[in-house]
C-alpha cells in the first residue's frame, strides 16, 4: 500500500466525517477572520477567539507541505534521541495512543468516534503551528507515539501570549560578598561540585515582544528557548486546541482527551537515562547530573542544586524543594533544644519527688485508688502507675516548659526568614511579576457561556455562572465541606466510645490483685491497653480516610471551577488541610483538652452518652498519653508514606519491565522509556507538601508533650528530600515545567498553625501536664497555713492532691464485686482537688482547686501575650524583602527599562536619520537643476 503523509491522511478522513459528533479541524486557514497574531485577548474571550487569533499566523493545512512526514515513521534506532527522524527538530513533546484497528474489542462505534477526535484534534494543532511525527512502539505495536515539535516562530507567538520573560542581556550587577565567604574551605565539602554543576549565566529579563526581537539576546535560536521553556509552551497549546464542538459547548485540551482515554499519556521527555551520560553530543544531561549530585544516596549531606532543578523541572519543583531544605535546616536547631530538654528530663528523672511518691511501697503502695468504671474495675493501688510516672518525669519537667516558648519564637523565626529566602529565589528565577502571566484554566473557559459587560472596560466578556449561579455554587460547596467535617469527627466520637467499651474489657480481663504484685499489671495497665490500642485504630482510620476525602475534596473544588490554577489549588489546598486538620489532630486535641477533665467524682461519675463513664487520666496526667499518640501517628504517618512514596512506583516500574522483557534486545527509544515510567498526577506535589504541612503542625502544636518531635522530623526530611529527589529523577515522567512565586496557600495556613500553636503548648502545660499544679503546691500549699512543711519542698504532693471518697457512698450503678483484697479500708482515693467525707461541703471543691485553676489561666495569659509579643517584634524588625534583594530588583528594573528605552531611542534617530538623508537628497534633487 502506497504510503500517505499524516496531513494528508488527517485532510481524507476528516472530508469523510459525518456532523454528528461536531467534529472540527476541517476549515480552512483562509476563511477565519484575521487578527493580530501578538495581541493579548481578555481572558473570557481567549478560548473563543484562540484559532482566530493564532492560527493565520501559520497557515492552513496546505500551507504546511514542508513538514509533511509520512503517516508512520521508523524508529531510527538511536535510543537517547531528542529529535525527529530528520535530526534536526527536538521533541517537545509527545502524545501516545491505542491503534484502534488493532484492538481485540467488540466497541467499533466507539473507537470510530475515539480515532475522529483525535485526528481533529491532531490537525488543529498542525493548523496552529505544531509540526507531528507518528511512530510505532519498538515493543508493542498497538501503541503509537506523536512527537510534537513547536516551530521559532509558534515559539516566538506564544511566549509573547504567556508573557514569559526571557534574557535582554548578562546580568553585570556583582553578588555582595559574605561574612561567610572566608569560611568556604569548611562549607565546600557540603556544596555541589561547580566543575560538574557549572553555575546558570544571570541574565536581565523581560517579557518575549516579537517586535523587539531584536532586542532580546539571542546568540543561537535553538538554545534561546531551553527545552522546559519549550514544553510550557506547547503544553499550553495542547490544553487549549479543540476537538469536538456539541451542543454549542467547546470540549477541548489534552487533560480530557487523556482522562477519556482517548490519548494514554501526554508528557515532556527526559533528556537522556539517570545512570548513564547520552551518546548525543547535544543532551545537557541535566537528569544524570542530577542523579548523581542530588538524588543519589552519596549525596544526602550535599546541598541542592535548586537552579538545576528549577531549570530542569520547573520553578513550581524547584520552589518546593527550596522550602523543603530550609525548613530542614531550620529543624536542626529546634532538634538539638529539644533532644537538650530530653535529656534534662531524662537525667533528671531520678529526683523526682512525686514519682519517687507513686513508687514508694509506704506511700504509693498504701493509698488505694477508685475504681475507674463501674461495677466490674477493680480497685488498684497507685504504685502500679510507677513505670508511667517515672516516664512522664521525662516529657514533664521544666524543660518542657523551655522548649515550649522556645518553640513559639522558633517558628517565627522560621517563617519570616523563609519570606526573605523566598523573595530571593523570586528574583533570581524570574517571578516577581509573575501575578500577569497567569492564564485562565481551559475548564473555566470552557464553562464561559454567560455574557457580561465588564465594569472597567465596558465591554463585553464571558463568565461561566451569573452572581446568583455563584453565590448557590459557594453554598453547596460549603455544605458538603460541613458534612464531610461532621463525618470525620463522627469518626472520632466512633473511637472515643471504642476506647471507653474497651477499657471496661482490660479492666476486667487484666489482673485484679489489689496489691499490684502481678508484673504483668505492673507494665500492661488498663490505661496504657486501651491508649496503644486506639491510638494504632485511630492511626489506621485516619489512612482510610484520607483516601476517601482526597476525591471529595477534588470534586467539591471541580464544581467550585476556580478561574486559574493557582486558584484552583489554594482553593483545594484550604479544603484538604481543613479535611486532614480534623482527621489528624482531633484524637491529640481529645486527649490533651477533654480526656478526664469532665469526670466528676466515684459517687457521681459523668456518664458519655449516657452510658459509658467518662475516661480518666493516670495520676500524673494524660500528657503520656498525648506523647504516645503523637509517637504512634507521626512514626506510622512517615512509615506509610516512604511505602508509598519509594516501594509503590518501584514495584510498579518493576512490574511493567517484566512484562517488557520479551522486546528487551531491541533498542528502545527515549519517548518509549519515558512513557513505561510511573505518571506524577494531576496535582503534582500537592501531596508532598501536605504531607509536610501536618508534619509542622505536629512539630508546633503539640510539642510541649513530645520535645523529640522535631528531632524525628528532622531525620524524615532529610531522608523525604532524597527519596522525592530519587522518584522525581528515576520513576516518573518528567512533569511539566510550571511557573510558581511561592508556596501558595501553605504559607498563610502556616502562620495560622504559628498562631495557634502558642495557644496549644500554653494550654497543655497549663491543663494536660501536671506542671501547674505542682508549683501551686510547691510555692502555696507546702508550708502553713495550708501545708505542715517548715520550707518550700515536693514531699506530700501526692497525698494532697487525691482526694478521698467514702467506700458506703457507692451508688448501686456503680457497686459490684471488686472489693477483693481491700481488708478494712473504708475509703479510696481519686484523682481530683474535693472535700473529703465528713467535711460541711463534702465532695465539693476545695481551696486548693480555686487557686490552680487561676493559677492555669493566669499562666495561659502571661505566656501567650509574652510569645506574642516576641512574635510580632520579630516580624516586624525583620523585613520580608532584604535590602540587597530590593535593591537588586530596582537595579535590574532600572537596567531593563533603560535598556529597552535606549534601543527603543537608536532605532527612532536611525529611521530619523535615514529620513533626514532622504529629505536632503529629495531637496538636492530638486533645487540643483534649478540653481544650475
Amino acid at each position: 500500500m502506497q504510503m500517505m503523509t499524516r496531513n494528508v491522511l488527517l485532510e481524507t478522513e476528516l472530508e469523510e466525517d459525518d456532523d454528528e459528533d461536531g467534529d472540527i479541524g476541517d476549515v480552512p486557514a483562509s476563511k477565519r477572520p484575521f487578527l493580530t497574531p501578538h495581541k493579548l485577548l481578555p481572558s473570557s474571550q481567549v478560548l473563543e477567539n484562540f484559532e482566530q487569533t493564532i492560527v493565520p499566523n501559520f497557515g492552513s493545512l496546505e500551507s504546511q507541505q514542508d513538514f509533511r512526514t509520512p503517516e508512520f515513521e521508523e524508529f531510527n534506532g538511536k535510543s537517547d534521541s531528542l529529535f525527529f527522524n530528520d535530526g534536526q527538530r527536538r521533541i517537545d513533546f509527545v502524545l501516545v495512543y491505542e491503534d484502534e484497528s488493532r484492538k481485540e474489542t467488540n466497541k467499533k462505534g466507539t473507537n470510530e468516534k475515539q480515532r475522529r477526535k483525535r485526528q481533529a484534534y491532531e490537525s488543529n494543532l498542525i493548523c496552529h503551528g505544531l509540526q507531528l511525527e507518528a511512530t510505532r512502539s519498538v515493543l508493542d505495536d498497538k501503541l503509537v507515539f506523536v512527537k510534537v515539535h513547536a516551530p521559532w516562530d509558534v515559539l516566538c507567538t506564544y511566549a509573547e501570549i504567556m508573557h514569559i520573560k526571557l534574557p535582554l542581556k548578562p546580568n553585570d550587577l556583582k553578588t555582595r560578598s559574605s561574612a561567610f565567604d572566608s569560611f568556604n574551605w569548611f562549607t565546600k565539602v557540603l556544596r555541589v561540585d561547580e566543575r560538574i554543576i557549572k553555575p546558570e549565566q544571570e541574565f536581565f529579563t523581560a517579557p518575549f515582544e516579537k517586535n523587539r526581537m531584536n532586542d532580546f539576546y539571542i546568540v543561537d535560536k535553538d538554545a534561546f528557548f531551553n527545552p522546559a521553556t519549550r514544553s510550557r509552551i506547547v503544553y499550553f497549546i495542547l490544553s487549549r486546541v479543540k476537538y469536538q464542538v456539541m451542543n454549542n459547548v467547546n470540549k477541548f485540551g489534552i487533560n480530557r482527551l487523556v482522562s477519556s482515554g482517548i490519548y494514554k499519556a501526554a508528557f515532556p521527555l527526559h533528556d537522556c537515562k539517570f545512570r548513564y551520560r547520552s551518546e548525543d553530543p547535544s543532551c545537557p544531561n541535566e537528569r544524570y547530573l542530577l542523579y548523581r549530585e542530588w538524588a543519589h544516596p552519596r549525596s544526602i549531606y550535599k546541598k541542592q542544586p535548586l537552579d538545576l532543578i528549577r531549570k530542569y523541572y520547573g520553578e513550581k519543583i524547584g520552589i518546593y524543594f527550596a522550602w523543603l531544605g530550609y525548613y530542614t535546616q531550620m529543624l536542626l536547631l529546634a532538634a538539638v533544644v529539644g533532644v537538650a530538654c530530653f535529656l534534662y528530663g531524662y537525667l533528671n528523672q531520678d529526683n523526682c519527688t512525686w514519682s519517687k511518691e507513686v513508687c514508694d511501697p509506704d506511700i504509693g503502695g498504701k493509698i488505694i485508688m477508685c475504681p475507674q468504671c463501674d461495677k466490674i474495675c477493680p480497685f488498684w493501688k497507685l504504685n502500679i502507675t510507677c513505670e508511667s510516672s517515672k516516664k512522664l518525669c521525662i516529657f514533664d519537667s521544666f524543660g518542657t516548659l523551655v522548649f515550649a516558648v522556645f518553640m513559639g519564637v522558633w517558628v517565627t523565626l522560621f517563617l519570616e526568614f523563609w519570606k526573605r529566602r523566598q523573595a530571593e529565589l523570586e528574583y533570581e528565577w524570574d517571578t516577581v511579576e509573575l501575578q500577569q502571566e497567569e492564564q485562565p484554566r481551559p475548564e473555566y473557559e470552557a464553562q464561559c457561556t454567560h455574557v457580561v459587560i465588564n465594569e472597567i472596560t465596558q465591554e463585553e466578556e464571558r463568565i461561566p455562572f451569573t452572581a446568583w449561579g455563584k453565590c448557590i455554587r459557594i453554598t453547596l460547596c460549603a455544605s458538603a465541606v460541613l458534612f464531610w467535617i461532621l463525618l470525620i469527627i463522627a469518626s472520632v466520637i466512633g473511637i472515643i466510645v471504642y476506647r471507653l467499651s474497651v477499657f471496661i474489657v482490660f479492666s476486667a480481663k487484666l489482673p485484679k490483685n489489689v496489691n499490684g504484685t502481678d508484673p504483668i499489671q505492673k507494665y500492661l495497665t488498663p490505661q496504657t491497653a486501651t491508649s496503644i490500642t486506639a491510638s494504632i485504630i485511630s492511626f489506621i482510620i485516619i489512612m482510610i480516610l484520607n483516601t476517601i476525602y482526597e476525591k471529595v475534596a477534588i470534586m467539591i473544588t471541580n464544581f467550585e471551577l476556580p478561574r486559574t490554577q493557582t486558584d484552583y489549588e489554594n482553593s483545594l489546598t484550604m479544603k484538604m488541610f481543613l479535611f486532614q486538620f480534623v482527621n489528624y489532630y482531633s484524637s491529640c486535641f481529645y486527649i490533651a483538652f477533654f480526656k478526664g477533665k469532665f469526670v466528676g467524682y466515684p459517687g457521681d461519675p459523668v456518664y458519655w452518652l449516657g452510658k459509658y463513664r467518662n475516661e480518666e487520666c493516670d495520676p500524673g496526667g494524660c500528657l503520656l498519653e498525648l506523647t504516645t499518640q503523637l509517637t504512634i501517628i507521626m512514626g506510622g504517618k512517615a512509615i506509610w508514606n516512604n511505602i508509598q512514596e519509594v516501594l509503590l512506583p518501584w514495584i510498579m516500574n518493576l512490574i511493567g519491565r517484566y512484562h517488557r522483557v520479551s522486546g528487551s534486545e531491541k533498542i528502545t527509544p527515549r519517548w518509549e522509556q519515558d512513557y513505561h515510567l510511573q505518571p506524577m498526577g494531576k496535582l503534582g506535589l500537592f501531596y508532598e507538601y501536605l504531607e509536610m504541612i501536618i508534619q509542622f503542625g505536629f512539630v508546633t502544636l503539640f510539642v510541649a508533650s513530645f520535645p523529640l518531635a522535631p528531632l524525628l522530623a528532622l531525620v524524615n526530611n532529610i531522608l523525604e528530600i532524597r527519596v522525592d529527589a530519587w522518584k522525581l529523577t528515576t520513576q516518573f515522567r518528567r512533569m511539566v515545567p510550571e511557573k510558581a512565586q511561592d508556596i501558595g496557600a501553605w504559607q498563610p495556613i502556616m502562620q495560622g498553625i504559628a498562631i495557634l500553636a502558642v495557644v496549644t503548648n500554653a494550654m497543655i502545660i497549663a491543663f494536660t501536664s501536671d506542671m501547674i499544679p505542682r508549683l501551686v503546691y510547691y510555692w502555696s500549699f507546702s508550708i502553713p497555713p495550708y501545708g505542715d512543711h517548715t520550707d518550700y519542698t515536693m514531699e506530700g504532693y501526692i497525698n494532697n492532691t487525691l482526694s478521698i471518697f467514702n467506700i458506703a457512698d457507692f451508688k448501686n450503678k456503680s457497686k459490684g464485686d471488686t472489693f477483693l483484697g481491700l481488708g478494712d479500708h473504708t475509703t479510696c482515693r481519686y484523682r481530683d482537688f474535693r472535700n473529703p467525707p465528713g467535711h460541711p461541703q463534702e465532695y465539693k471543691h476545695n481551696i486548693y482547686y480555686w487557686h490552680v485553676i487561676a493559677a492555669k489561666l493566669a499562666f495561659v495569659i502571661v505566656m501567650e501575650h509574652i510569645i506574642y509579643s516576641v512574635k510580632f517584634f520579630l516580624s516586624y524588625i525583620i523585613p520580608d524583602v532584604s535590602k540587597s534583594t530590593k535593591s537588586k530588583i530596582k537595579r535590574e528594573k532600572y537596567l531593563t527599562q533603560k535598556l529597552l528605552h535606549e534601543s527603543h531611542l537608536q532605532d527612532m534617530t536611525k529611521n530619523m536619520g535615514v529620513i533626514a538623508e532622504r529629505m536632503v537628497e529629495v531637496v538636492d534633487n530638486n533645487l540643483r537643476p534649478k540653481l544650475e
